[in-house]
């Protein structure tokens, strides 16, 4: 009975060890051997570490917060078709 409270203890233990460990940011480098990746179609050059590192605005859109002061009532939807 007493080794079931002591295996959670101990697993818990180890988990408060290794897992910062998951979350460190170090500087990219490149891989000895490993060609690097060809530039975009368009691009001038290819993206560095550091630009590959910045998220771009497509994968974090601006929120818009545009606060409703009344109920409008909404426009014609021409795709809000009954089904067949």
């Amino acid at each position: 009975m007493m080794r079931t409270p002591l295996l959670i203890a101990g697993a818990a233990m180890a988990a408060l060890i290794a897992l910062p460990g998951c979350g460190s940011r170090q500087k990219l480098t490149a891989v000895e051997g490993v060609t690097p990746v060809p530039p975009a179609y368009g691009a001038a050059a290819a993206a560095g570490p550091n630009e590959l590192l910045q998220p771009s605005t497509q994968s974090r859109p601006e929120r818009n917060v545009e606060l409703r002061r009344k109920s409008e009532a909404r426009a014609d939807d021409p795709f809000d078709l009954p089904p067949e």
